[in-house]
């Protein structure tokens, strides 16, 4: 058959335009929790795209434009790109901002139960600890411990008190978790 005549996958033409935003999976019918400063992070960088960067590229690409031939102008067709990018983020944004419910984790402050927002020092099988925050999935950042509350490791300690021992398990069989200390910040912090 010649190709003139067959039809393309629509998804990838939608994911071209930016039409469908992928979001981080959640738990069927749960929440998209998220702290108090990684709601205040989004939406500031909302406000940066839409006030200060979507303007200067839309007046980029404006000047490129107006110097004539567009196919072979780097500047208008690499802005024109940059605001595709940019418009893309915005609806990301825009969507994880009116699906996130803020859960401030200082409310909790002197409980010795994981819940969403604690910073968990635990033990492994082979004496190794690590310390880490379960955080929303728009928060995550390995480097400084922080772990989405639906990530395997989150989930097996959620409900946990200090002291207890929870079971993850690994691809090579099950990891015993010990959980040494539970904090979570102070009220005003």
């Amino acid at each position: 058959m010649n190709k003139a005549f067959t039809r393309e996958d629509s998804s990838a033409a939608e994911q071209d335009d930016g039409d469908e935003v992928r979001l981080p999976d959640l738990p069927p019918g749960s929440k998209n929790y998220i702290t108090p400063s990684g709601y205040a992070r989004l939406r500031d960088e909302l406000k940066a795209l839409i006030e200060v960067e979507r303007p200067k590229v839309v007046e980029i690409v404006s000047w490129a434009a107006s110097n004539g031939d567009r196919s072979e102008n780097g500047d208008y067709i690499y802005g024109k790109k940059r605001l595709r990018e940019i418009d893309r983020r915005i609806r990301f944004l825009t969507k994880r901002l009116d699906l996130a419910e803020v859960v401030d984790p200082s409310r909790q402050h002197g409980n010795t139960q994981v819940f969403f927002g604690a910073t968990v020092r635990y033990a492994e099988d082979n004496g190794a600890q690590r310390l880490v925050t379960i955080v929303g999935a728009d928060e995550v950042d390995l480097e400084r411990g922080h772990i989405s509350w639906v990530s395997p490791v989150a989930r097996a300690m959620l409900k946990a008190h200090e002291g207890d021992v929870v079971s993850l398990p690994v691809p090579g069989g099950v990891l015993q978790l010990e959980i040494l200390e539970v904090r979570y910040p102070a009220p005003g912090a």
